[in-house]
């Protein structure tokens, strides 16, 4: 029998004890199942192979990035919720192991399966090559952004006043959210770390009259907002620096940190908050919105990372950490903080990125062609997977508002009515 056949078996086997709700369409034409909705389509016999050798989440990023696996008439949100017939735990504990164990010897040592070839007359993602194929989170171009981001280009979670509303709608409300909560008022100095394309100081100068400061270590997303500024006859009012918040050496009313602190990296955290604390001004609110883990019953327990979570730190946020909600408040508190306030806004991040993702989906041709077939693939696996996540609880996304300790009266007023009215 051949390894093809084999293959072909084993996953027949699999099926039918899981018996997933959804079509399964073999590179040889074969579809096993018979319902109403979408395919998971399997373009390479080399896959189940690939699985039984290293089955861990590299793998299973590879597979998909390289179009040797892929799903149609559907996306990854509906293989997702894909149902099957019983507990996952105990139909895997039923899947017939001394059948599958005829099968997997001759597979395993097959030999060197052969490299993938192109699909659709795109390029292939080989095993092993991820280094090359996959750079830095933020190393691809302004257009690629433009392709799934709102019309003020943010990079950051929506907020929904109405789950029906828009990306462009919900990341409107979001710098009016910000700004209400930061209480910013004419003549404010506010400034933004990891400001990525000004759109939060744009909104900020135009609506509520502060001047702005940003500071950011992209220059591609720098050299757009500039242009942006310019445009809007601003450049007077937002000064963009490319640099480090650390080399900072001024004071601020009102600093926003939106969406950055995931690269700061724990060991950084001290210097971070002390940094922040030493720029602002006595009684200014800081605005700290960040993506965190759930704390688990101890400190060794959180330190356990799990599988997504370091794959996602190996291919999107290299370097990049999660702190919890707790450990937040104690860095704010620890560094001459006052907190007043924290809402979890994660439901709100797992729409914004399955809206991305939509819009994603619809412009790939577009994105392949400015970012390449596999990176672009993999930017549509990593926006499902983060919606996901955030959908179920995986992740958290906080805004914590605190002031800058002091003995009198700070900028908060006695309730919070003003801030959510005639949204």
């Amino acid at each position: 029998m051949t390894a093809e056949a084999r293959s072909v078996r084993i996953i027949r086997t699999v099926l039918e004890t899981l018996r997933p709700a959804i079509n399964v369409e073999l590179w040889d034409g074969t579809c096993i199942g018979n319902y109403d909705g979408p395919s998971l389509v399997i373009n390479d016999p080399t896959i189940v192979r690939q699985m039984i050798l290293k089955p861990n989440y590299d793998t299973l990023i590879d597979i998909w990035v390289s179009g040797r696996i892929d799903i149609k008439n559907g996306t990854i949100f509906d293989v997702a919720n894909t149902k099957i017939d019983g507990k996952l735990k105990q139909k895997l504990k039923d899947l017939p192991k001394w059948k599958l164990l005829k099968d997997l010897p001759a597979l395993v040592f097959a030999g060197k399966p052969a490299v993938p070839q192109a699909i659709d007359g795109k390029a292939p993602f080989v095993s092993g090559s991820n280094k090359d194929a996959i750079s830095h989170h933020y190393d691809v171009s302004n257009a690629f952004y433009k392709l799934f981001l709102d019309e003020r280009m943010v990079y950051t979670c929506g907020y929904f006043t109405n789950w029906d509303n828009d990306i462009h709608r919900a990341q409107k409300d979001k710098l009016e959210l910000i700004c209400r909560k930061l209480r910013l008022k004419s003549g404010d100095r506010l400034l933004d770390i990891g400001c990525g394309w000004g759109a939060l100081l744009i909104y900020a100068v135009q609506n509520f009259g502060v001047t702005g400061t940003g500071v950011s270590l992209s220059e591609a997303q720098t050299k757009l907002a500039r242009e942006r500024i310019k445009a809007l006859g601003l450049e007077n009012k937002i000064t963009i620096h490319i640099k480090s918040y650390t080399e900072l050496d001024d004071k601020f009313d009102k600093i926003s940190s939106i969406g950055m602190f995931e690269h700061v990296g724990i060991e950084n955290y001290d210097q971070y908050f002390s940094t922040v604390n030493r720029l602002l001004r006595p009684g200014g609110l800081y605005m700290h919105h960040a993506i965190t883990r759930r704390m688990k019953k101890n400190q060794k327990a959180f330190k356990r990372k799990s599988a997504e979570h370091l794959a996602l730190v190996k291919y999107i946020f290299p370097g990049g950490e999660l702190d919890h909600l707790g450990m937040t408040v104690e860095n704010l508190e620890g560094h001459g903080f006052e907190v007043h306030d924290v809402e979890n806004l994660r439901e709100h991040y797992g729409r914004t990125c399955q809206l991305w993702h939509e819009k994603l989906y619809a412009n790939f041709d577009k994105a392949a062609a400015e970012i390449g077939y596999a990176k672009a693939r993999l930017w549509i696996l990593y926006l499902a997977g983060c919606s996901l996540a955030f959908k179920r609880g995986t992740v958290q996304i906080n805004q914590t508002l605190a002031s800058k300790r002091s003995r009198s009266l700070v900028a908060v007023p006695q309730t919070r009515a003003d801030i959510y009215a005639d949204f």
